[in-house]
Formats: C-alpha cells, structure tokens, sequence
C-alpha cells in the first residue's frame, strides 16, 4: 500500500467533519430547507393546522388553524373547556367571534384575549414557527455567516445563529440542525447576548418526529422550556 493510499483512507473517516466547518451559515439553511421544504411549497402554502397545547395543570387547548399565504388569509379557532375563540385576518381586515357568535361583550372578549392584536400575534406565530426553517429567508433576517458545533443535550448539532432588524425582532436566535441530515431539532432565543446579559433568558424547544404536510417535514412536537432552569412549560402536537 503506498503513502498516498493510506493517507487516503486516514481522511475518510473525517470529510464529513471538514465538510461541515466549511459550509457557511447561508449554505446550512439551504441544506435545512432542502431537507424540510423540498419542493418549495411553503412561499404557496395553503393549508390546515391542527395542534393541540399540553401545558401543566391545565386543559388542553386545541387549535384549527388555516393559512393560506398566497391570498394573505389566517383563521384559528381555538378550544379550551367551555371557551372557543375565532380569530380571522383577510388582507388585513380583523372578524372575531366568541363561541360562535359575531356579537359578544367586550370586557369578556378582552378577558379570553379575543382582539385584532392578538389575532396578528397568533398570526405572526404560527407562520414562523411553522415555517421555520423556510422563514429565516425573510427580509430583515439576518444569519451569522459562521456555523458553530455545539452539544446539546448530550448531542452535536451544527448551529446557526440568527439575529433580526431592529423593526423585525429583538430576540438573538439559535437554530441547531443534524450534522448528517440537517433537519432542524433544537431552536433557542434570548433577550440579548446568549454569551452575555441575555444568556439565562428566553426558551429552548425540543423537537420531536415529522408530519408530512403538503410536501413539507413539519415537526410533530415542540416542548417548551426556560432557558434558566429548564423549567418545562408545554408542548404542542401537531396531529
């Protein structure tokens, strides 16, 4: 066997780690949505959602959400006990109902969290959670051109770390994909620096299995937790 050969052989078994350290952060999102998004469905995602919330010591709460992109349309209805909610945006334009009825009292509504704002909150949410890692392609958006390995709960992810415009958001982002598959498993935000005042804020989520919708590898499960104390919050599952 000659030098070379061997030398050879010797660098097999690390390409993929070399492999890894070069992408850059925009050529991991890329592999991200390849894996996720494969057809490129999400930009004309029209589509239903249903998720129900499991959080501690209370009833869950089950979410029938409709997004279709393209016309600019959102509806939740959202049942929790005895209480449904319905919240509507078309192009803007905010239809609200309380256990089915387009006249209710307001001080109720306001108690249920039933207002226009809370509609575009819910909005804002599902879009990008559900959208991810599709959405850090957005304006305003913007992704460290360094990947990072890190381990995370025992396991080695490659990770990129995402910041927004000052009128987008104001939370600093960790997104932490397989090295092997680049399918998204972890995300993180702080209120600030993770490494300086903002390291013990903000959440981490866990994700957990795949649904296929319309074309796409949605995560099936998404548990909630502090970041300071690994409080656990909830989880929602989509079904």
């Amino acid at each position: 066997m000659t030098i070379r050969t061997l030398l050879c052989l010797l660098l097999i078994p690390f390409t993929g780690e070399i492999m890894a350290q070069e992408l850059t952060g925009k050529q991991l999102l890329q592999n991200a949505i390849e894996y996720h998004d494969p057809e490129g469905q999400w930009s004309t995602f029209r589509g239903k959602l249903k998720i129900v919330m499991e959080t501690p010591k209370s009833e869950d709460r089950i979410s029938e959400i409709w997004i279709d992109l393209p016309s600019d349309i959102f509806r939740l209805t959202a049942r929790k006990g005895e209480l449904t909610t319905h919240y509507e945006l078309i192009n803007g334009a905010c239809n609200l109902r309380l256990n089915g009825e387009l006249e209710f009292d307001l001080d109720e509504a306001e108690k249920a969290g039933l207002t226009c704002e809370r509609a575009t909150l819910y909005r804002n949410y599902y879009t990008y959670l559900y959208g991810l890692p599709m959405k850090l392609k957005d304006p305003g958006t913007n992704v460290d051109p360094v990947v990072k390995r890190m381990t995370f709960k025992g396991k080695e992810y490659l990770v990129l770390n995402v910041n927004y415009d000052q009128e987008v958001g104001t939370d600093v982002w960790r997104f932490y994909f397989d090295p092997t598959t680049y399918a998204m498993e972890v995300y993180q935000f702080f209120k600030g620096d993770p490494e300086g005042k903002g390291k013990n804020t903000g959440e981490y989520i866990l994700l957990d299995g795949i649904e296929m919708v319309e074309g796409m590898k949605i995560p099936k499960t998404r548990a909630w937790y502090y970041n300071k104390g690994d409080k656990y919050l909830g989880t929602d599952i989509l079904q």
